[in-house]
């Protein structure tokens, strides 16, 4: 089973702004995060693990990691696809830099026939996930 990782998209209003941002990088070369330490679990993680994104205390969206290198300064690249998966939002409490996700704890992708509009608000499942309802 797959190792993945969680991580705030800082500065993301939404997913549509967090999809421009990706493709935005990936226009100018490789999509990639940068991280002080190598995750020590990063065999289970890497070409199978996703990043999944936290927007709003709501995992929303994933990005497949590709693979782990070497970055400026003696830092850990995460290289990422940049092609954005929606998932089905669940709640998650926001956190610096990033976590580890079990595969059996990851949101399910949204289908071909499912859109995001088509669940409960990510703003209202926020709001329950704060008063502990979700």
């Amino acid at each position: 089973m797959p190792l993945h990782l969680t991580k705030v998209a800082f500065g993301a209003t939404g997913v549509d702004h967090l999809a421009e941002r990706l493709r935005a990088r990936a226009e100018a070369g490789p999509v990639f995060l940068t991280t002080r330490y190598l995750p020590k679990r990063h065999e289970e993680i890497a070409g199978q693990g996703s990043l999944y994104w936290i927007i709003k205390h709501q995992l929303v969206a994933r990005s497949p990691i590709l693979r782990f290198g070497e970055a400026e300064a003696g830092r850990v690249a995460i290289h990422l696809d940049p092609a954005l998966v929606l998932t089905q939002a669940q709640p998650k409490r926001a956190h610096q830099g990033w976590r580890y996700l079990e595969d059996a704890d990851a949101p399910a992708d949204l289908g071909d026939d499912m859109v995001a509009g088509d669940m409960m608000p990510a703003a209202l499942m926020g709001k329950l996930a704060v008063l502990g309802l979700l």
